[in-house]
């Protein structure tokens, strides 16, 4: 398959050149080892820990390994050989050279926690997701998504229409999908997720039940852009709460959902403390909760939310892609239940953001936003309403319409 530019690229070669040890993480397949292929071989010597002899070697004599192999390395899937991680940290305080390591990693939280430990001040760590549109559409801009003048001046430079928009979404971003129209949807993810529960979810906890397993993704998957009630889908798939939130933690872990926190200070007495869940890839989604098609996907019951989930999966994107790991996204819903999608921090301003699925945005859809005011400790920004409008405008002074385009 011809390969296509990321646009992590440069962000991956400024890492390289700052630290001896570059971890790259993400969810599986979504092009962790052939980015670092592409970029860096033959420079690099390869190998996969999906290899189980070469796997086997390593766990028991990761000492030899490094000594068989004293050049510069790409390591894949090196969650399934954290011992090798000290006598990596050996080899750096031996002989310190900015990238002289890259691994990849599918299991983000257990690396990050060997990583902490035992590589502290010699790693980099970077995540890739799957496909977004801007590099679906080739768009050279790779700023995370802050809905500022500067950003939005620079924006609109490289503005290109989102053509096909919920065939895009349907199909999901898995590069093989993605720029390959032969291949199958239904058959890629249905490996997908055999693998995923036979592979990364064994790895990571003991389940006894895997079609308990799948009926709790395909729960969650039905609650993309919802407040995460663990009580509900406990019930719904015949486990425990706790149960429930210790395979959340997995999807978590293999990157496969991501949990926006709600907005809170000491002002905000009255706001709910459950997080807001959102599943990464939409062609995944679209599969466990069986919405076939494009049509019946754009047309469902649950459209709403899926149109919210792709916004939102789209913009945590733009931060990934820019090295921010950790992007500065909330939501705010109080005991009212007044609710508002999405809030951005940046320094000391906070955007309120509403996500509409609507093409005839109005004020009325911003109404909570005011609730913001007197409330928080920081300026409060330019209110933006995304939905599938064409055109930038504003409707009040403090009010901004953006097509889906601006992310």
């Amino acid at each position: 398959m011809k390969y296509y530019r990321r646009s992590i690229e440069q962000v991956i070669n400024e890492y390289k050149e700052q630290f001896p040890i570059l971890l790259l993480t993400g969810p599986r397949q979504v092009g962790k080892s052939t980015l670092f292929k592409e970029l860096f071989q033959p420079e690099y010597k390869y190998f996969s820990l999906d290899d189980p002899i070469l796997k086997e070697q390593i766990v028991n004599d990761p000492r030899l390994f490094l000594k068989n192999n004293p050049e510069k390395l790409i390591i894949d899937e090196v969650q399934y050989a954290p011992s090798i991680f000290p006598y990596l940290k050996m080899k750096v305080d031996e002989n310190r050279e900015d990238g002289m390591y890259l691994m990849t990693g599918s299991q983000a939280f257990v690396l990050m926690k060997n990583v902490s430990e035992t590589l502290a001040g010699r790693v980099g760590i970077l995540e890739l997701q799957g496909i977004s549109l801007r590099e679906q559409f080739d768009i050279e801009f790779n700023k995370p998504f802050i809905p500022n003048e500067e950003y939005i001046s620079e924006r609109e430079k490289n503005i290109t229409e989102y053509t096909n928009l919920w065939q895009r979404i349907h199909r999901g971003y898995m590069p093989e999908l993605v720029f390959n129209d032969r291949k199958k949807w239904e058959f890629f993810y249905s490996s997908y997720v055999q693998t995923y529960i036979e592979r990364d979810v064994r790895d990571l906890i003991n389940i006894s039940d895997e079609s308990k397993f799948l009926k709790f993704m395909i729960s969650l998957a039905s609650r993309s852009g919802e407040l995460l009630n663990y009580g509900a889908v406990a019930n719904e798939v015949g486990v425990s709460n706790e149960t429930v939130k210790r395979w959340v933690s997995v999807l978590r872990t293999s990157r496969i959902i991501y949990l926006v926190e709600p907005y809170f200070n000491n002002h905000l007495k009255r706001v709910i403390k459950t997080p807001k869940i959102y599943f990464m890839d939409i062609g995944l989604l679209a599969y466990l909760t069986k919405w076939p098609t494009p049509e019946t996907l754009a047309n469902g019951a649950k459209a709403g939310n899926i149109f919210e989930t792709f916004v939102v999966s789209e913009i945590i994107k733009s931060y990934l892609n820019a090295g921010i790991i950790n992007p500065p996204l909330y939501f705010y819903r109080d005991k009212d239940k007044k609710e508002i999608d999405l809030i951005i921090e940046e320094a000391e301003k906070i955007y309120p953001i509403e996500i509409k699925m609507s093409a005839s945005p109005n004020k009325e859809m911003a109404k909570n936003f005011s609730v913001l005011k007197r409330k928080v400790d920081k300026e409060i920004g330019t209110g933006v309403i995304i939905c599938q409008y064409d055109n930038k405008v504003y409707l009040s002074e403090d009010i901004l319409v953006l097509p889906i385009e601006y992310i």
